[in-house]
């Protein structure tokens, strides 16, 4: 095995977010969230702002790492690192970016966060509003494949078609992040539950997306502070330490075209084998999961390519009972999700992923051990991650 792996060399020692709140709807400038989160991530590590020396991001986050360094009072900027491309499949690679800056000796301490105010700029789920068009969507948009719902929808029906999986696979993934929403009282949708009858009744938006299929609009933000393992034990929350962390997609997928043999796929398969090699572990060691759902669709086929399921078993495995914490055999989305705790382009599923194996989450799984993030789907670059307990190393 490779001795070039960040497996053990890191460790997550504090997390932070703000409030949540409907796009359009902070009462913050993005640049102010961004700093709201770090701040609380930095109080839950129990360290000063001031000893941040490295800023990671992704999806092209606003916030400029020397202005947040100057703003936080930080003596030295000595790592800035922005995950190209993706959107939310940047994720766990900027985890991964932040962590090979600090096992290299690049930085000590690097924070991780994503910033929002859709309300301040433009808004995600919205088709491209412009007088010209270049690039892929010049291929696309002038026949009205605009919006990212009818995009992922495309390749969601392929594979649905293909595999005989049924609407209510898709359901199970929404049902249950709703269900842990509702002891999540940072979600968005805490309070709001959604069971079958109102699933089923809910309006299409793009089949074989219902309106709880998609994921939410949210402004807010969200942090993370890494620093190596070995300072791990001098902070106040339980270590969670990185295993695993990959980034990238397959062979043209920035190329691809619609009738392509790959083309119902979420972009993992060169990925999901490179995760576990490095993490040492396999899907059947994995407590507890948290898949990006810009919509449900992307879940099934994450799952699927990660090797948790073949893909014509998904009518039986994609049950919400399955998925519930802590009973299920692979509890996911504990905290809500992007479905239903809020939508800060996924770095909120990592949050919770660290969450699991300190024990402070509101769906606490029994003494998780290893703890997966996948940050996508069906972009290009994507990304995932594994943390894992003491006992993992």
């Amino acid at each position: 095995m490779s001795t070039r792996t960040l497996r053990g060399k890191v460790a997550v020692a504090g997390v932070g977010e703000t409030a949540y709140y409907k796009r359009g709807e902070a009462p913050d400038p993005e640049f102010k969230l961004a700093l709201k989160a770090i701040k609380a991530a930095c109080k839950d590590a129990g360290i000063s702002p001031k000893e941040i020396d490295g800023f990671a991001s992704f999806s092209n986050d606003r916030s400029d790492p020397s202005r947040l360094a100057a703003a936080l009072g930080c003596p030295e900027l000595r790592f800035a690192n922005m995950q190209w491309g993706g959107g939310g499949g940047g994720g766990a690679a900027a985890f991964g970016n932040a962590a090979a800056a600090i096992a290299t000796g690049l930085a000590d301490c690097v924070v991780v966060f994503r910033a929002l105010a859709q309300g301040q700029f433009g808004r995600f789920g919205q088709g491209p509003r412009r007088n010209t068009i270049a690039g892929d969507f010049a291929h696309t948009v002038p026949y009205g494949l605009m919006s990212p719902a009818q995009m992922f929808a495309m390749k969601v029906n392929r594979f649905m078609n293909d595999h005989s999986v049924e609407q209510n696979a898709l359901r199970a993934i929404s049902l249950a992040a709703y269900h842990h929403a509702q002891n999540n009282p940072r979600a968005v949708m805490y309070g709001r539950p959604l069971d079958e009858e109102k699933y089923d009744s809910s309006r299409w938006i793009v089949e074989p997306f219902h309106l709880f299929d998609c994921c939410l609009e949210n402004d807010g933000a969200a942090a993370m502070i890494l620093v190596s393992a070995e300072r791990a034990k001098d902070f106040p929350n339980k270590p969670c330490y990185l295993l695993g962390s990959v980034g990238g997609s397959h062979y043209r997928a920035g190329a691809s075209v619609h009738n392509t043999p790959e083309y119902a796929s979420s972009t993992f398969p060169t990925l999901a084998p490179r995760l576990y090699e490095m993490a040492q572990v396999s899907a059947k060691d994995v407590d507890v999961l948290q898949s990006y759902e810009n919509f449900t669709g992307g879940v099934l086929m994450s799952i699927v390519e990660h090797g948790f399921c073949e893909p014509d078993e998904c009518n039986e495995f994609f049950v919400k009972d399955r998925f519930i914490a802590p009973s299920g055999d692979l509890p996911l989305n504990t905290s809500g999700g992007n479905l239903a705790e809020c939508y800060m382009h996924g770095l909120g599923l990592i949050l919770e992923s660290v969450r699991q194996i300190r024990g402070d989450s509101t769906n606490q799984v029994e003494t998780p051990d290893v703890s997966m993030t996948i940050s996508g789907p069906m972009v290009t670059p994507v990304s995932a991650c594994i943390v894992g307990s003491e006992a993992t190393l």
